[in-house]
């Protein structure tokens, strides 16, 4: 019913920046929240940075100052600009979009998409 599709990942050295990009696509009414989560190997999903769909956002303590979300709304989009890359920012990364109404659906669902790699070298 909607697919998200991640851009943007790779390998950078530290102090490097990157650019991801998701885009959501299918019979969307409206997205609440959309944001980015990463999983490093050996540990759990964690969140990254959220936005609602009012502009408000939420970041991890880890990432505050250095990475900055973005959204446009219209085109359901979300970015994430991360600046000042430390090699711990090694891991796959998730775009998220929550309580997503659909044409279909009257329930609110959350939907993820297929992850980008992001690796950071010291």
């Amino acid at each position: 019913q909607v697919q998200l599709v991640e851009s943007g990942g790779g390998s950078v050295q530290a102090g490097g920046s990157l650019r991801l990009s998701c885009a959501a696509s299918g019979r969307i009414l409206s997205i609440n929240i959309m944001g980015w989560y990463r999983q490093a190997p050996g540990k759990q999903r964690e969140l990254v940075a959220t936005v609602t769909s009012g502009g408000g956002t939420n970041y991890a303590e880890s990432v505050k100052g250095r990475f900055t979300i973005s959204r446009d709304n219209a085109k359901n989009m979300v970015a994430l600009q991360m600046d000042s890359l430390k090699p711990e920012d090694t891991a796959v990364y998730y775009c998220n979009a929550n309580r997503v109404r659909t044409t279909t659906d009257w329930r609110e669902r959350s939907y993820w998409g297929q992850g980008t790699q992001v690796t950071v070298s010291s």
